[in-house]
């Protein structure tokens, strides 16, 4: 059996018309200045879960981890679906760990008719999510798209912005994510909108509460889990 590895870019893909990328990519940075293998998370890295609210166009969510020391972000997780009840998302997040916080849009915070009158933040919450207590905005309360994808593409040109090589869906949204006549389009765009409330509610990342049971052991006894997850 042989194998055969064939590089492209995006020009090189015929379906992806003109008229289907707009004006311009939002993030012009080449994906092999992001990616990064897959590798342990040190648990003592602050964490956090972003989530954009969908039904028709998917839901999506990405875990978070922060390297506080060097200011890198990494997207470790990434999932998106479409037509999942809250309590089918929440199955699917809940291993992520029942611990981590999850940010999420003002969208939330709006009635369904799914949900009988129950706001979407609140409906995951009941299912187990830990969602946080008001939805992402920056320090200021300020609620910015520019701002929030300007953040994001200065940590990817600076490196501190690092995506797992893995998260096939959450490249495929990076290539296609761009603006038509100076606006974003709001297009295949779900992932890309859950790392932005992700990046915008940083300050609200957690440690794994394991880590602080770690730290309480006696000296020599030894740990199951390991130093990481």
């Amino acid at each position: 059996m042989t194998r055969h590895v064939t590089f492209m870019t995006i020009d090189d893909a015929e379906h992806y018309t003109p008229q289907l990328l707009g004006s311009g990519r939002i993030f012009p940075v080449a994906e092999e200045l992001i990616a990064c293998e897959p590798f342990r998370l040190p648990r003592y890295w602050p964490r956090l879960g972003a989530l954009d609210f969908g039904w028709d166009h998917p839901s999506a969510a990405v875990e978070l981890a922060w390297d506080t020391e060097a200011d890198v972000v990494y997207v470790a997780k990434a999932c998106r679906a479409s037509q999942q009840t809250p309590a089918m998302q929440a199955l699917t997040l809940k291993p992520w760990g029942e611990w981590l916080p999850w940010a999420w849009p003002r969208d939330g915070r709006r009635e369904t008719l799914e949900g009988a009158g129950v706001a979407l933040a609140r409906q995951y919450a009941a299912h187990g999510l830990n969602m946080l207590s008001s939805h992402a905005q920056f320090a200021d309360g300020s609620v910015s798209v520019e701002a929030g994808l300007m953040e994001m593409l200065d940590r990817m040109q600076s490196g501190r912005f690092k995506v797992f090589s893995t998260l096939l869906p959450w490249f495929e949204e990076f290539r296609l994510y761009h603006r038509k006549d100076g606006q974003v389009v709001k297009l295949r765009d779900d992932l890309m909108a859950a790392t932005r409330y992700g990046v915008m509610m940083l300050r609200q990342a957690v440690v794994d509460p394991a880590e602080f049971k770690t730290a309480r052991r006696k000296a020599g006894q030894s740990d199951p889990l390991g130093a990481f997850r």
